[in-house]
This record gives structure tokens, C-alpha cells and sequence, in this order.
């Protein structure tokens, strides 16, 4: 098989398409399309905000945005270097995250106070066209 030496790695091709999807659906006022479309916040909700925060040095703003904003750059380190991590690790790791994922996303939904994640499935697109609303 000939490596073609101009093309992008597929991986890196496919995060610059969810950039840029994202980074679109940002400029027509869409912060979320799950929340968008079901009216519920999702696991991740908060995550853009947080690192937007970080990157103005902010930490404090960034954790209230999502606790778990760090998470991504260990993802990423994890899928870089994922040849030389034991298969067990790497599993281990992905069930931990979905863990970690799950029982923040819980204890934000309880919290009346927590302003990112909402639960209002009567404003999404998906109640609105079912029930004409």
C-alpha cells in the first residue's frame, strides 16, 4: 500500500471536520445540537465554555463550565500513544472516563442550582415538531 505523503492522517482530518462542524454550529447560535434538538444537555455540556475559559487563564470559570474539562487532553494522550499502553489499560481508562462522564453528568442534573445542564425536553426541536408546540 503506497502512503500518499500530502494527505492528512485520518485522525486528524476527522478533528479538524469536528472543529470546524462545531465552530459553524457556534457562529448560527448552536451551542449544543443535542440540547438543540432533545432540549436535555448532554454529558459534555459546559466543555466548549471550559476550555475557552482556560485559555483566558480563568480555571475557576473553566471547572464550574465542566469539572471534567481536563479529560480531553488525556484522551488525546491516551489515543497517541495508545501502541504502547497495554490493551487492559487502555480499556480500563475508556470505561473509567464514561464512569467519571456519568456520574458528573448525574450530580449536575440533580443540582437545581447548576445553570449549564438543563433538563427542559419541552424547548427541543424533536418535542416541538412531535407536539406541535
Amino acid at each position: 500500500m503506497r502512503e500518499n505523503k500530502g494527505a492528512l492522517p485520518p485522525w486528524l482530518g476527522a478533528a479538524l471536520a469536528v472543529v470546524l462542524l462545531y465552530g459553524g454550529m457556534e457562529a448560527l447560535g448552536i451551542t449544543c445540537p443535542i440540547r438543540l434538538f432533545t432540549g436535555i444537555s448532554c454529558a459534555g455540556c459546559g466543555m466548549s465554555r471550559a476550555w475557552l475559559a482556560l485559555l483566558r487563564g480563568d480555571i475557576s470559570a473553566a471547572w464550574g463550565y465542566h469539572p471534567l474539562f481536563w479529560t480531553p487532553v488525556l484522551a488525546a494522550g491516551l489515543f497517541l500513544f495508545r501502541r504502547h499502553i497495554p490493551r487492559r489499560v487502555l480499556r480500563g481508562a475508556v470505561w473509567a472516563g464514561a464512569a467519571l462522564f456519568l456520574v458528573v453528568y448525574a450530580l449536575r442534573m440533580a443540582d437545581p442550582g447548576d445553570s449549564i445542564v438543563t433538563f427542559a425536553p419541552q424547548t427541543g426541536l424533536l418535542f416541538r415538531v412531535v407536539f406541535g408546540a
